[in-house]
Formats: structure tokens, C-alpha cells, sequence
């Protein structure tokens, strides 16, 4: 039932941030961001197609909701952090993560374990530059892992912004060839 509501606002959300028109559109991108990163499984990059037409030159505008995005998901992922830090001691809400239909906890937690164990929050930065892979999957096994709330806001933005650039790269890129 929860999944199912979630679901349907996120795709709610999708809409609005696809039709998100000027400056005030730019508020959309950052809360949508900031939900991305510990509620909504939805994909992040959606942010990189808001008609915004904010009067500055595409790169600008491209650079800037790059960074509002990025942001939005740091900030959030401050939040999830919290609430992983809670999950450490929350039996009821890891056995509800390992129930969900994306069986989030037992898909992720090799990898991102792993990337976490080897790499620490380098690791979670290059985990959420992948394109199209759940941030909030990548979030959440992390934050059980970590303890910094700083180190891991700013892996979340640097992640972040580089999943939004390689986005805008491949995407661009096949724009230009087609």
C-alpha cells in the first residue's frame, strides 16, 4: 500500500517537474531532488528536461539545474542519513526494506557494501553517478554504513552532479549523431 502511494505521488512529481516553467520552476527541481534522495524511487535525471526557459544562455541554465538538483539530493540525503542512522536500530523498518518489491536491502547491500568497504564515500559518489540506478537505494545502504553527516551530503552532491553530467553527455552526445 505504502509502495503504491509513493509511487503514484512520484509520478506526480514527475509531471510537475516536466512542465516546471521559470524561476519559480527551479523551487520544483530542488524539492523533487531533495525527495529523490530519501522517498521517491523515481529517476533523478527527469530534472534535466524541466522547460525552464529562465532567460540565460542553455549552458547556463543546464549548469543551474544541475546544481539546484544536486543540492536538493545533498540536502536530502542528509534526512535519509538520519533516518539510516536510525535503521541501525530499527529491526521493523530493515525487515520492511527486505519485503518491498524492489527488495531493496538484499539487491544492494553486496554492492554497495562492497563500493562503501573499498572505496568509503568515493564510493558512494561514483554509485550515484550511474545513470538510471536508484539513488535512493544507494543512499539508504550507505547511510547504514557511514557516520559523517558531512562527508556524506557532500558524496551525495558530487555524485550527484556527476550523474547529472553524464546524463547530459551520453544524451547530448546521441542528440548530436541522430
Amino acid at each position: 500500500m505504502l509502495e503504491t502511494v509513493i509511487a503514484a505521488v512520484g509520478g506526480g512529481l514527475e509531471a510537475v517537474v516536466e512542465t516546471a516553467t521559470g524561476w519559480p520552476g527551479m523551487a520544483v527541481i530542488f524539492a523533487y531532488s531533495f525527495l529523490i534522495a530519501f522517498v521517491l524511487p523515481g529517476p533523478s535525471e527527469i530534472v534535466l528536461i524541466a522547460p525552464l526557459d529562465l532567460g540565460l544562455p542553455s549552458w547556463a541554465q543546464l549548469s543551474s539545474v544541475m546544481l539546484v538538483s544536486a543540492i536538493g539530493k545533498a540536502v536530502g540525503s542528509v534526512l535519509a542519513f538520519h533516518i539510516g542512522q536510525e535503521v541501525k536500530r530499527a529491526g521493523p523498518v530493515t525487515r520492511w526494506l527486505r519485503r518491498s518489491r524492489w527488495d531493496v536491502l538484499q539487491w544492494s547491500e553486496k554492492r554497495s557494501v562492497q563500493l562503501a568497504q573499498q572505496y568509503g564515500y568515493g564510493g558512494m559518489a561514483i554509485a550515484l553517478s550511474v545513470p538510471f540506478f536508484p539513488d535512493t537505494i544507494s543512499i539508504y545502504a550507505f547511510a547504514v554504513l557511514e557516520t559523517d553527516y558531512v562527508r556524506f551530503a557532500a558524496a551525495t552532491f558530487l555524485g550527484s552532479l556527476g550523474r547529472l553530467l553524464v546524463t547530459a553527455g551520453v544524451f547530448g552526445g546521441l542528440v548530436t549523431v541522430f
